[in-house]
Parts: C-alpha cells; sequence; structure tokens
C-alpha cells in the first residue's frame, strides 16, 4: 500500500515539486500542520485508531478528520519514502507538563529524516499539535536555536544514563525554552510504535480519554480540552469559553476544526 500523493497534496493545499528536496521537505510540513488536525475522536469514541496506509488515507486523506501523533507521522513517513527522503522512526517521552523527576513511557513519535545530497538529517513532526509545535523541520544540531516560520526551537543532547544519549526539542515562548520531547535516535520498529499506539488509546489514565483537539490556522491556534475551547490569535491573546452540551462540541468540530465525528461521540461525550 502507498499513499495516493495526489489526493494528500489537495488535502493539505501543496502544490510544490514533488522532488526530494530540503525545499520540498520545510513546505510539505509546514503545508501538512496546517492542513490536518490534531484530534483524537477515536480515542474518546472507544476505539484504537488505524495506523495501516489504506485506514490512514481514508480518514486523513480523503476524509474530514485529523489523527495524533502516531497517525500523523506514520502517513508523512510515507509520503516521505515514497517521494525519495530517507526516513527512522523514533519515539519519545513528551515533556510539556510533566513533573520534575518524571518519567513518562514513550508515547509519541517523531521523525529523522535525511535529505538526498544534504549532510545530516533534520527533526520532523507533524504530530504534536500544540502552539509551539514545529512548523517546519529542525536541523539535528545541538544547542543551534532554529527560527521555523516564525517559531524558536533547538535540541539538546544530555549526557546517557543509558546506552545512548537523550536528545531534547525545546521550544522557546516569550523567553522561556521548555521542553517538548525528549527521545534517543535509536530505530523503533513497526510493532514497537503499534503497542506504543495501543497503549495510548486503551490505557485508563491515559491523557487522550479525554477529547483534546488542536489546530494550527495560519498565524492563530485553535485547542479544545474537554469542554473547554480557547482561540489564540496571532499576537498571543486568547478568548475561552466553556461548552455547554455535546451538540455545541460538534458544531465547534464540524465548523472551526473541520473535522466530522463518527455518530458515536455525542454519546460517550
Amino acid at each position: 500500500m502507498t499513499v495516493d500523493l495526489e489526493k494528500y497534496f489537495a488535502r493539505i493545499g501543496w502544490d510544490g515539486e514533488p522532488e526530494p528536496t530540503l525545499a520540498t521537505l520545510r513546505s510539505l510540513h509546514r503545508a501538512h500542520v496546517l492542513g490536518i488536525p490534531f484530534e483524537n475522536v477515536d480515542v474518546v469514541v472507544g476505539s484504537v485508531p488505524s495506523l495501516d496506509l489504506a485506514d490512514l488515507q481514508a480518514k486523513l486523506v480523503e476524509g474530514s478528520r485529523g489523527g495524533y501523533c502516531f497517525e500523523q507521522n506514520t502517513l508523512f513517513a510515507a509520503v516521505l519514502e515514497q517521494l525519495g527522503f530517507e526516513v527512522t522512526r523514533l519515539t519519545g517521552r513528551v515533556l510539556v507538563g510533566a513533573r520534575p523527576g518524571e518519567i513518562r513511557p514513550r508515547t509519541h513519535m517523531v521523525l529523522a529524516v535525511r535529505v538526498p545530497g544534504e549532510s545530516g538529517r533534520h527533526l520532523a513532526d507533524v504530530g504534536f499539535g500544540g502552539r509551539g509545535a514545529l512548523l517546519e523541520p529542525l536541523p539535528m544540531v545541538p544547542d543551534q536555536v532554529r527560527d521555523g516560520a516564525g517559531r524558536h526551537h533547538r535540541l539538546l543532547v544530555e549526557e546517557p544514563d543509558g546506552p545512548a544519549p537523550v536528545w531534547v526539542l525545546q521550544a522557546e515562548t516569550d523567553g522561556v525554552w521548555d521542553g517538548q520531547v525528549a527521545f534517543t535516535l535509536d530505530r523503533v520498529p513497526t510493532p514497537d510504535i503499534g503497542v506504543a499506539n495501543w497503549h495510548v488509546a486503551t490505557y485508563p489514565r491515559s491523557p487522550f480519554k479525554r477529547l483534546y483537539i488542536q489546530y494550527t490556522k495560519g498565524a492563530g491556534h485553535l485547542r479544545l480540552d474537554g469542554m473547554t475551547f480557547t482561540r489564540t490569535a496571532a499576537d498571543g491573546t486568547t478568548a475561552v469559553r466553556e461548552l455547554e452540551s455535546p451538540d455545541e462540541v460538534v458544531e465547534l468540530l464540524e465548523g472551526e476544526f473541520g473535522i466530522v465525528p463518527p455518530p458515536g461521540l455525542r454519546a460517550s461525550l
């Protein structure tokens, strides 16, 4: 199974040259983030999102849906490989909101991408969703601040406690650097990614048991966390609204996020 690239490009509104170049990688990454929302509706209604490419194409490309990290980055990796990029799938620990000293499981997926003819690799992640997420891939060079489409990121490399160094992706907001995800560079086989995906979707204390949807729209950002909807404007100002009914949630998803949820969502809420 391969991705229908013509349909994928139409879905994210991309009309560049489908060649394995750094310019293509950057523009595709940005178009994907702006074109497909982050959402966990399937988990909320009680199912485990499929990572099969045919299912991802039906849902994220041909359907009015989004997905979370495992879905988004699995789809993006397949697209890049079809175009001639070399992609290594990695898993990491989300650091946002973690308590000091807390060790979380590896429940996030990122990609290390090698561009033909270019030295080094780039970190790609179209499945983080938050305001500080990567809009463009980040050169995998430690301690180098990167301004990617107006967002500032850097990678730090920590001394290893185990057999491999730990890379930490940080995002800068208002002069403060916050960790987003920590990962190592060991390639993660497909079955391991499937297990992590299953854990996130089924673990009773998973944060994705509540509705969690994010969408970067232009220079702004939308977030629905449970029944709390937050709209962030380009200047950083926010407007917060509490939703009062499942019908209001569905209306918001269809109108603001462009998501047509399955019928079971109302009952799950």
